[in-house]
């Protein structure tokens, strides 16, 4: 890398970052500013509250800490994302991939195949797929569910209200685990294969090739997979609300779906604000904690 050492090149340094900075300057610092700002004051979207907000101090944060139903999406929050994206998209698209990758000593027939099944998913945009499932799942005798339940004698379950918290878990798997194959497929295929042959020659199990040589030369790929589903799982919105809405009696209310429901439907800016800025702390706590461990690697 070729240090500035003058004003020209720190010119031409500043043109070439100013697009990207202006833009995250403009879509994530300023929105960030403004939602920390507006969770110190009591703005509504309706009454005195919209046209004069006050300045309240921690109050919104205070009501938070008291809310048994902020903490329970946080719960339900930090449960949806262990076993959709650290379980369901991270640890079986990882030993999918591996299945699917070609390596030495190893080569799955009809991948292509494979491969262009799981990856269709990626095509199917979030209201698409959350209609797609709605219609799957619907509790009528016509949904494809319960006709296939009917082929034994059973059904029909009523999927999105005795089964909601499963169901949006299942179809967070479903759209998040192409992505991860994709990334773990190339990410293994680009091992170097002497590794794995000497391994194979000196008598390794499949295995100890796995876990001993495989996982820990994927380590910082791994990591950056789970960085990045773990905080857009968190802050998963549309998926779920066109499915459940947060229902039935809140078991599906995430914390995405909260702070919806707190600024739009209650019209409590000030209160969705706060638990936004908490939500924004949590995952750049997460995301430090991250890039830590990556660096540890190097």
């Amino acid at each position: 890398m070729q240090p500035v050492r003058t004003w020209r090149d720190a010119v031409f340094v500043i043109a070439f970052l100013f697009p990207a900075l202006a833009l995250l300057g403009l879509f994530i610092v300023w929105p960030a500013i403004w939602a920390f700002a507006q969770s110190l004051t009591n703005r509504s979207l309706t009454g005195p509250a919209a046209l004069h907000p006050q300045f309240v101090g921690l109050e919104n944060y205070r009501r938070l800490l008291q809310d048994s139903e902020f903490h329970a999406s946080l719960g339900k929050s930090v449960l949806f994302v262990l076993l959709s994206a650290i379980i369901g998209q991270t640890v079986a698209g990882f030993f999918i991939a591996y299945l699917m990758a070609r390596r030495p000593g190893w080569q799955l027939r009809f991948t292509p195949v494979f491969a262009a099944i799981f990856v269709l998913p990626l095509a199917a945009p979030e209201t698409v797929a959350a209609l797609a499932w709605a219609s799957l799942t619907t509790g009528t005798p016509e949904g494809l569910l319960n006709r296939a339940l009917s082929l034994v004698g059973a059904g029909p379950v009523q999927w999105l209200q005795q089964y909601a918290f499963p169901v949006i878990i299942v179809v967070n798997i479903w759209r998040g685990i192409t992505f991860a194959m994709v990334f773990f497929a190339a990410a293994i295929e680009s091992l170097p294969t002497s590794a794995l042959e000497a391994a194979m020659i000196d008598g390794a199990t499949a295995g100890q090739r796995l876990f001993r040589i495989v996982i820990p030369m994927l380590r910082p790929q791994i990591l950056i997979f789970l960085m990045l589903t773990t905080i857009t799982t968190f802050g998963i919105f549309g998926l779920v609300y066109f499915l459940t809405r947060g229902g039935p009696q809140n078991a599906t209310e995430i914390i995405g779906i909260y702070v919806y429901k707190r600024a739009f439907q209650y019209f409590d800016i000030g209160l969705g604000s706060a638990a936004s800025v908490v939500l924004l702390c949590l995952l750049l706590v997460l995301g430090l904690y991250y890039v830590r461990l990556m660096k540890e690697q190097v």
